[in-house]
């Protein structure tokens, strides 16, 4: 880890150069210990089509937006805490190589890298960061991931049903259970997963069943569980324990991001 870079001036200065990009569009980002590690432009797989975002990796959240002008204004920014990420590496497709997903428990998605090196790269950085965020809070890494969405034009049919066929009249929807494409017939029920969102969302016939048969299993449990023993009030003698904007930022001359050297992503040490 780079945690000799935490309080530093060139530390402070990379991560206000971040800050200037988003503007008023993006929330404060310097905090204490925080260092930012590496960044790097990543094709994100989206819902219409595979795009371009910029990432950022710090020693505790990954930040990523939409480029308006490289290294001179980005937007749209998202930040996903380090200590709920868990990474599987994909295989290539004929469209995207160098693949990864980046898998957390309100949003699952697909990226690629322009290398082979600059994935395992990515990896192994975030993979270190990982590991130390979760030994220093003693959490288990996370277990439960949202579905990533499958993209649009993976199917022309709707994926429960297989009859509906998508045009510009009949609409593409998504399940937030499974990701799958469907269609509206396949997707009327909404369902509340307050892991996700605090609104009921659209999920698809077959995951509505599942998660109403899961309801009733754990509302069964639940009615089966014993009362619990009657507790007793701790002792209050003396020897108790005690426990313990829109305008775009230039990019300051003095701090050089990226190389000739460096094709895509460069990493801080």
């Amino acid at each position: 880890m780079v945690d000799h870079l935490a309080n530093t001036e060139i530390n402070s200065q990379r991560i206000a150069a971040v800050e200037n990009c988003f503007g008023a569009s993006g929330q404060p980002l310097a905090v204490p210990g925080r260092v930012l590690l590496g960044e790097g432009i990543l094709t994100k797989e989206c819902r219409k089509k595979p795009k371009p975002r910029i990432f950022f990796l710090f020693n505790d959240i990954l930040v990523y937006g939409s480029i308006v002008i490289n290294k001179r204004k980005y937007n749209s920014q998202h930040i996903i805490p380090l200590e709920d990420v868990t990474l599987e590496t994909l295989p290539d497709t004929l469209q995207m190589k160098n693949r990864w997903m980046i898998k957390t428990s309100k949003k699952s998605f697909v990226v690629s890298a322009a290398s082979l090196t600059e994935r395992k790269e990515w990896i192994s950085h975030l993979e270190e960061c990982i590991r130390h965020l979760l030994s220093k809070t003693g959490r288990q890494p996370s277990r439960e991931h949202a579905a990533p969405w499958i993209p649009d034009k993976a199917t022309d049919i709707c994926m429960r049903c297989t009859q509906t066929k998508f045009s510009t009249l009949t609409r593409r929807h998504h399940c937030r259970k499974c990701g799958f494409v469907v269609c509206a017939d396949c997707s009327r029920q909404r369902f509340l997963m307050p892991r996700l969102s605090p609104k009921p969302l659209r999920v698809c016939s077959l995951c509505y069943r599942q998660l109403l048969a899961d309801e009733k299993k754990e509302a069964e449990a639940e009615r089966r569980r014993p009362e619990p023993a009657p507790g007793y009030e701790p002792s209050s003698g003396d020897d108790s324990d005690k426990s313990d904007d829109d305008k775009a930022e230039q990019w300051p001359a003095d701090t050089e991001f990226y190389t000739s050297e460096v094709s895509w992503s460069s990493f801080h040490s």
